[in-house]
């Protein structure tokens, strides 16, 4: 009898065997840097304040935060580590990271770039999403009137329309090119109008297998009954429904609105609330694999880890394509690299964009590391553990 191989995020030599030593410790040095939050935070603003004077910092910022999470200024940039992360089994998603201007201009842009990830990804099995945001495609301020059940201007009512249209022929692209499309979550206040647009999309491409994707933030209590919901109107109509399970990112944000505008806070009372509703999703969703196709979006070990559990008590295949885990590029190696390597399908969403205009995600993404409770440090601890390995392996020799 074939055993499948054991799970582990502890095997650093697995985590980082794309990685050079000179790479090694400098990703080191920079996750060090990261528990000094005061020296980063002052770094991103000295940034920010530098690109706006043109100020020769460019090259800085490439060869440091850019290079670790982002894959180039643009799609031709990106190829060589698409490369690296499919020799390690692992695929990629091509994920343009440049945040709309809310002007008409920067939505084409944005939704002829994503039109370009969608033709990138055509035929390729190392590249087997494409995703968007809708706010970098359409002005939210219209979708929040919209449900609110506010009524819309005729300037406010064409906007709507374009930004509907924009969607379709995303959502067309993906179905014509036979690319699996995911749309990221957003804020609770214009998020109820995307459902919409993506379960009549689901709807329309999803017959045959799961072409379009939605996102559920667990980090909502509300969350575990949507998806819930989202499953009965796909048994009802027939078609599979494409589920990305997240944790969230808007959770201040949230909070902050609803206490201003008094209403009740659509976000769980604690972080355990929502690592239960996450797992409990990963286990619905495999419960209900004839109908769900899931992608996991989750940096978290333990939540990985019911998902292997789950994979293998269903006596699914590891790389069944009903089941993918899904990680940013330039965090969580450890699980990512083990993850494919242990049989799974395993995923890294690559951003890329010009250096200045990327700025904003890479400062959520070194805010990330430096806030969330021992992600840097478990980084940090990782790297620290492989360099030692290293330097005992070459002593030895």
């Amino acid at each position: 009898m074939h055993t499948k191989p054991t799970v582990s995020f502890d095997n650093t030599g697995v985590a980082f065997a794309h990685k050079s030593d000179g790479a090694l410790r400098k990703m080191y040095g920079l996750f060090a840097l990261m528990h000094y939050p005061f020296l980063l935070f002052t770094a991103i603003k000295l940034a920010n304040w530098g690109l706006k004077w043109n100020l020769p910092i460019k090259g800085l910022i490439k060869y440091t935060v850019f290079e670790q999470f982002c894959g180039g200024e643009n799609i031709p940039d990106c190829g060589e580590k698409i490369k690296e992360l499919a020799t390690y089994g692992i695929g990629t998603i091509l994920d343009y990271s440049v945040e709309g201007k809310m002007d008409v201009t920067s939505y084409d842009h944005t939704k002829a770039e994503i039109l370009k990830t969608i033709r990138e990804s055509a035929g390729k099995q190392y590249m087997p999403f494409a995703v968007f945001k809708v706010s970098g495609i359409a002005n939210v301020t219209v979708l929040a009137k919209v449900q609110a059940g506010e009524q819309l201007t005729a300037e406010e009512q064409a906007a709507y329309t374009r930004a509907e249209k924009r969607i379709w022929e995303l959502f067309d692209a993906a179905a014509e090119n036979k690319v699996r499309i995911m749309v990221d979550g957003e804020e609770s206040w214009f998020q109820d109008v995307i459902d919409s647009w993506v379960q009549a999309a689901m709807r329309k491409y999803n017959k045959e297998t799961a072409v379009v994707y939605n996102t559920f933030q667990l980090y909502r209590h509300d969350m575990l009954r949507n998806l819930k919901d989202a499953h009965h109107d796909a048994v009802a109509n027939g078609y599979f429904l494409g589920a990305k399970l997240v944790r969230g990112a808007y959770l201040e944000k949230e909070r902050d609105r609803a206490r201003e505008m008094g209403y009740p806070s659509p976000i769980q009372a604690t972080k355990e609330a929502t690592d239960r509703d996450y797992d409990k999703a990963l286990q619905f969703c495999i419960n209900n694999k004839q109908r769900v196709f899931l992608v996991s979006g989750t940096h978290n070990e333990v939540s990985n880890m019911v998902l292997t559990e789950l994979v293998d008590l269903h006596g699914m295949r590891r790389n069944d394509e009903r089941v993918y885990a899904a990680q940013l590029y330039g965090m969580s190696d450890a699980i990512s690299f083990n993850l494919a390597k242990a049989g799974f399908n395993v995923a890294k969403y690559l951003p890329y964009g010009p250096i200045a205009e990327v700025l904003p995600y890479l400062s959520r993404r070194v805010e990330e590391n430096s806030g969330i409770a021992g992600q840097s440090s478990r980084e940090f601890l990782q790297l620290k553990k492989e360099i030692a390995r290293r330097k005992s392996l070459s002593n030895k020799a």
